[in-house]
């Protein structure tokens, strides 16, 4: 069983069609071990991690990439992130009645967010309906919706891992209908069961072996939070000291838990003090 996380590219020569495969395992793992998920709730959102990398790998920016749904079925919101870094995280929130009494009906009527936050560009929102449960589909309708780019997903989850792979047609370029429907009827035979048993040179052999693809070294990606205390500390300045020592004054302490990692960041009185000691005004030098 392939336990590496890792983004692989391919190009099929002579044309304007690119791919990407991602395999998560352990970065799907750590994310998992962070709450307690049931088995349909933690692979959606193995999907998602999944989802989130490759279409953050189809662009070029410096930030992240957040995919969110929120939904009246079971799974009500699911969010998962990827910056440029390669770097994943993601989180789940679900109704266990719902699961149990609707275990096929994950997201009921919902939509997906998607936005990008790019450093050196306006921040980009685009929104699409999750219409018949799949978070797969739902990115294809985006790309055929927002972008008008020809696009194929394929995810696929277990207890161990999550893998996807992308198909695009590059955007810009004349689009080759005859190429582009053979690779199509090529990629629809694969299954879930064979993108997680299958490498992913096995998966191009057995796909496209009549045609000539090169794929490129595979790159690393990687659980991490962005958390930290110093981002706690500014959320705490923003509701000011009066609000902080009132909390203090009854709980004894700030307690903040990163919904995403579940990182504890504790506040007592002196560091309250010594948070809101830079908000003191220095005193009057006047002289009388």
């Amino acid at each position: 069983m392939q336990r590496s996380d890792t983004l692989q590219r391919f190009l099929f020569e002579n044309s304007h069609v690119r791919g990407i495969f991602i395999h998560l395992g352990n970065s799907y793992q750590t994310t998992l071990r962070r709450y307690n998920y049931p088995a349909e709730v933690g692979q959606q959102l193995g999907q998602a991690l999944v989802a989130s990398s490759l279409l953050s790998s189809t662009i070029k920016f410096d930030g992240s990439l957040i995919m969110q749904t929120q939904s009246s079925g079971a799974i009500n919101m699911l969010v998962a992130q990827s910056n440029n870094q390669r770097q994943i995280r993601g989180l789940a929130r679900w109704q266990e009645a719902l699961l149990a009494e609707k275990p096929n009906n994950l997201y009921g009527d919902g939509h997906m967010t998607i936005t990008i936050d790019n450093k050196n560009d306006d921040r980009y929102q685009g929104i699409v309906d999750i219409s018949d449960g799949s978070l797969a589909r739902a990115i294809e309708n985006y790309f055929k919706q927002s972008e008008q780019i020809q696009t194929h997903i394929w995810l696929a989850a277990d207890a161990e891992q999550a893998v996807g792979m992308l198909l695009q047609h590059l955007p810009g370029k004349a689009l080759n209908q005859d190429l582009w429907k053979r690779i199509e009827a090529l990629s629809t035979t694969l299954t879930d069961e064979e993108m997680l048993a299958l490498s992913t040179e096995e998966i191009l052999f057995r796909l496209f072996h009549d045609e000539e693809v090169r794929l490129f070294d595979a790159e690393p990606i990687s659980f991490r939070c962005s958390c930290s205390r110093d981002k706690v500390t500014d959320v705490l300045r923003a509701l000011g000291p009066d609000e902080a020592h009132d909390i203090i004054k009854q709980e004894k302490k700030i307690s903040v838990s990163c919904e995403f990692c579940n990182q504890q960041y504790e506040f007592d009185r002196i560091d309250a003090e010594q948070l809101f000691a830079s908000d003191v005004p220095p005193p009057s030098n006047n002289n009388h």
